[in-house]
């Protein structure tokens, strides 16, 4: 029987990552975000002068009083072992997954949310809550106008990843991981530190951590849930797999794996094994569904007659007596 894939991406951990960017400072002294067009990993290069801004950045780094906000040239190095210590080190992480340098759950983000403002994202940039209150009416004229309220800002306001279709821009954050041949439609959600590894077709909820193999499809309106959503560990789905229309995920699927459209799938779930001989007693076997987490090559489903929730293997010759040898 082959062995259950893991629930994480295993990826090398760097140890340093540096850009240069800008960043946008309320008159207050918040740091609402920073935008680093090209970070990379590693230090500083040690011919680089921190303190001369590139001319086109140079060009950017000016105040917008409409907004109550500066604009400051920045160059930050981070040691990705630790979590973020401010909020430039957050924005750099968040940018160098989107950028697709690094993989989900490859570095640290402990502590990341909280150094995060909650931003009031503005057709012309962030700004704060408070002073946008303030400014409304003088906004309005000059054509600003409020996209959302948040600490986490579109992706697509930072870069666009290539080869990857967003159908509603609203719907990924920055952070999220898209691989080429991605496309996230209207309905779809990529969170933090979520997404895909090949091409995939997202049309329902990836929760922070939840990772897609390629060729696998999420179905509209399902969800695959993350750690802090009640879960014990990190959820990813495998390749050529298929998540049905407003079904749910607690475990991790196996490659060419199905859940069945409207079924939820928590760690706890019983299942009966199908392809199982009946006991002596003529009761099906059962196990919990933390059991299947990650084994490639079976079905979920709902029995229509005893509601029962049932697991079949996906390829005939196999039966899911094996199952209970994983």
């Amino acid at each position: 029987m082959p062995e259950p894939r893991p629930t994480t991406v295993a990826a090398e951990s760097p140890i340093h990552a540096w850009g240069n960017g800008l960043t946008t400072i309320a008159d207050d002294g918040t740091v609402l975000d920073a935008w680093f067009p090209t970070p990379a990993l590693g230090p500083i290069p040690p011919d680089h002068d921190r303190w001369i801004a590139p001319a086109w950045l140079e060009e950017l780094a000016v105040p917008d009083r409409r907004r109550g906000v500066r604009v400051d040239y920045i160059t930050c190095e981070i040691d990705l072992r630790h979590g973020p210590v401010s909020t430039e080190d957050a924005y750099l992480r968040l940018q160098l997954l989107s950028h697709r340098i690094v993989r989900p759950n490859s570095i640290n983000l402990a502590g990341l949310h909280a150094k995060l403002a909650t931003v009031v994202w503005t057709n012309a940039g962030p700004m704060l809550p408070s002073d946008f209150e303030a400014r409304r009416l003088l906004l309005q004229r000059a054509g600003i106008h409020a996209l959302a309220v948040d600490r986490f800002p579109r992706l697509t306001d930072y870069l666009l990843p290539d080869g990857v279709r967003i159908a509603d821009a609203s719907r990924v954050r920055l952070g999220a991981y898209l691989s080429p041949g991605t496309t996230v439609m209207h309905e779809g959600f990529v969170n933090v530190n979520a997404g895909t590894l090949g091409a995939s077709m997202i049309e329902g909820r990836l929760s922070e951590g939840v990772v897609v193999g390629d060729g696998s499809d999420v179905g509209g309106g399902a969800s695959v849930m993350a750690t802090h959503s009640g879960g014990s560990r990190t959820v990813s789905i495998g390749e050529q797999s298929l998540l049905g229309a407003n079904s749910g995920l607690g475990i991790s699927l196996g490659d060419n794996c199905v859940v069945e459209a409207g079924l939820y799938v928590t760690a706890g779930t019983k299942v009966v094994l199908a392809d199982e001989p009946p006991l002596a007693s003529g009761v099906r076997q059962t196990v919990k569904a933390a059991e299947l987490s990650g084994v490639p090559d079976i079905l979920f489903r709902r029995n229509s007659l005893s509601g029962q929730i049932e697991v079949l293997s996906r390829i005939p010759a196999r039966s899911t007596s094996a199952l209970s040898e994983a």
